[in-house]
């Protein structure tokens, strides 16, 4: 049973990962990185001083800039995915790269109240 809901929640994250990707091509991004058959896994990055490891969603370009973005989706572990969304924040920041959050119907509320909790209120999302 555990087996199968995992399977489930990878093929439903699927989907929306490949809509996104749909999204980003449709808006003229380029050099698309996903972790998904057909495209380059994006970069991990490690966390100095900790095994942990961060790796964007999706990695992206457009008219020469970076873009990292993340979907957005209601987690049982939001402590993390907090972590994650202000890790790449300031990566992009220091790089002069962007962020960005991705998300579909049924989980926006939650995406606006996890970016209040973490001061990020103002990060636009985008919606698929």
């Amino acid at each position: 049973m555990l087996m199968t809901m995992i399977k489930e929640d990878k093929e439903k994250y699927t989907d929306i990962l490949e809509d996104s990707i749909t999204y980003l091509e449709n808006h003229n991004f380029e050099n698309i990185k996903a972790d998904l058959e057909g495209y380059e896994t994006p970069k991990s990055f490690t966390k100095a001083g900790s095994n942990i490891s961060i790796t964007p969603d999706v990695v992206a370009t457009k008219e020469g800039r970076t873009y990292y973005f993340d979907i957005s989706l209601k987690s049982e572990k939001p402590k993390l995915l907090k972590s994650k969304w202000l890790f790449l924040n300031t990566l992009s920041n220091l790089k002069s790269r962007r962020f960005k959050l991705i998300t579909t119907r049924g989980h926006i509320q939650f995406s606006k109240e996890m970016l209040q909790d973490i001061n990020l209120g103002d990060k636009k999302l985008i919606r698929i």
